[in-house]
C-alpha cells in the first residue's frame, strides 16, 4: 500500500467490513462524489481484482445498500484460485506432441498480382 493510500484510509476512511479472505472494505466519510460516498478495498497480499466476492463486489458498484455476509453458498461454488495468466502454469490448449489443435481451416494470404 502506498503512503498516499494508507493517509486516505486513516484520514477520511470509515472501515464498512472485512470478507474471509481479509480484504477490507472502506468508505469515505466526508467527501461525495456524485451523491455518493467514495468506495475502496484495501487488498490483504497481491492486488487481484478477482479476490473480491460477490457480495462486496455489489456494495463496491453501488448494486447493494449493505453486502450480505450470510449469502448462501452452493455446493457448485469453488474457493478463489489466483489469476495464472503469464505464469509457467497458465493454461495453454495443445494437441499432440505440444501441436496446436487443427481447427480444419488454413490462414488467409494475401494473393499478389
Amino acid at each position: 500500500m502506498s503512503i498516499a493510500i494508507f493517509f486516505r484510509t486513516w484520514w477520511r476512511g470509515q472501515l464498512v467490513g472485512e470478507d474471509s479472505q481479509g480484504n477490507k472494505y472502506y468508505e469515505d466519510r466526508k467527501k461525495k462524489r456524485y451523491g455518493k460516498p467514495r468506495r475502496w478495498v484495501i487488498y490483504k497480499g497481491t492486488a487481484e481484482a478477482s479476490k473480491i466476492p460477490a457480495p462486496w463486489h455489489g456494495w463496491l458498484h453501488y448494486i447493494t445498500q449493505a453486502p450480505s455476509p450470510s449469502s448462501p453458498i452452493y455446493s457448485c461454488e469453488k474457493e478463489h484460485s489466483p489469476n495464472l495468466t503469464g505464469t509457467p502454469h497458465a493454461h495453454k490448449p495443445r494437441g499432440k506432441r505440444g501441436q496446436l489443435p487443427n481447427k480444419g481451416y488454413e490462414a488467409w494470404t494475401p494473393e499478389n498480382n
